[in-house]
C-alpha cells in the first residue's frame, strides 16, 4: 500500500484510505498468499482542506504504479538479503533478486464488477475464516479426505477432491498464521491511529452523515447471534436438519503436561 500512497500523493495531490485483507489459500488449500485491498476513489487533499476524487473510469496510471511498486519491494527484498534474514542462501537470494528486477512488473487495477457492495460481502466472508469450512468436507474414508471445491479452469464447476489426510492437514496447516499477526490491516486516512478525525473530516466534506451506531445486546448468546447473522441455527444436526446437537462433554481447554 505503499505504493498507491505514494503515487496517490504525486499523481492525484491526495492520501486515500485502504483496508488490505490477507488471503493464503486456494479453493484446493494450496499456498497462494495475495491481499484483496478496498481503497477509497479519492482522498484528502494534503492539507486536509478538501476531498479530491478521482475520475469513474481511472484512479492512478498503471505503469507509475507498476515501477513504484516493484522499486519498493525490490528495496526490502535487497534489505532482507543483505541482512540475512532469509532462509535462503545469500548466492541464491541475489541471483532471485537479480531475476526479479529485470523483470517487467505487471500491476492491474479495475472497478469491481458487480459493485463495492458485493466486494465488501465477500471480503467479510474470508475475513475471519479459515481455509476450508465443515460443509465443503465430504468424506474421511480409509486414511484419505474427500472436499468439494470449485474448479475456476473450467468455469468454477463444482468438484471433488481426495487426498490422504497426511496432506490434507498439511494443506490446512499452511494456512495457520504465526501468533499475533495481524490478516486485516488499515491504510492513510483509514489508518488506526488516525482513522476517527480523518474519516470524519472526509465525510463532513462530502456532506456524508455518519453510519448508525450499531446495536449491541448484552443479553444476547453466541448461538443467537450466529442464527441472526448467518440464518443457520447452529444447534440444529446439518445433516438431517432435523436434531439438535446437545454439548456432550467439554475437554479442558488447557493443555495437559507430561513428566
Amino acid at each position: 500500500m505503499d505504493a498507491v500512497s505514494d503515487v496517490a500523493r504525486s499523481r492525484l495531490g491526495a492520501t486515500p484510505g485502504a483496508i488490505a485483507v490477507l488471503h493464503t489459500w486456494t479453493q484446493t488449500m494450496r499456498f497462494h498468499p495475495h491481499v484483496h485491498c478496498i481503497v477509497t476513489g479519492g482522498g484528502l487533499s494534503l492539507d486536509r482542506a478538501r476531498w479530491i476524487g478521482t475520475r469513474p473510469s481511472f484512479f492512478l496510471p498503471v505503469r507509475v504504479l507498476s515501477r513504484v511498486f516493484r522499486g519498493k519491494l525490490l528495496e526490502r527484498f535487497e534489505a532482507a538479503v543483505s541482512s540475512r534474514s532469509l532462509s535462503m542462501p545469500e548466492t541464491f537470494a541475489r541471483q532471485r533478486l537479480q531475476e526479479a528486477a529485470s523483470t517487467p512488473w505487471v500491476v492491474y487495477s479495475k472497478a469491481p464488477m458487480a459493485g463495492p457492495d458485493q466486494v465488501l460481502r465477500y471480503l467479510s466472508r474470508y475475513s475471519h475464516r479459515v481455509a476450508i469450512g465443515n460443509e465443503r468436507i465430504l468424506a474421511f474414508h480409509d486414511g484419505e479426505v474427500t472436499f468439494r471445491y470449485r474448479d475456476r479452469r473450467r468455469a468454477n464447476r463444482a468438484a471433488l477432491l481426495t487426498l490422504p489426510a497426511t496432506e490434507f492437514v498439511q494443506r490446512f496447516l499452511l494456512h495457520t498464521l504465526p501468533s499475533r499477526f495481524v490478516r486485516i490491516r488499515h491504510y492513510g486516512l483509514l489508518a488506526n491511529g488516525q482513522r476517527t478525525a480523518l474519516v470524519e473530516r472526509a465525510r463532513a466534506l462530502l456532506g456524508s452523515a455518519a453510519p448508525p451506531e450499531p446495536i449491541v445486546s448484552t443479553t444476547e448468546d453466541w448461538q443467537a447471534l450466529y442464527q441472526r447473522l448467518t440464518g443457520r441455527d447452529p444447534e440444529r444436526c446439518p445433516v438431517c436438519h432435523l436434531g439438535r446437537v446437545r454439548i456432550a462433554y467439554a475437554l479442558d481447554p488447557t493443555p495437559s503436561r507430561g513428566p
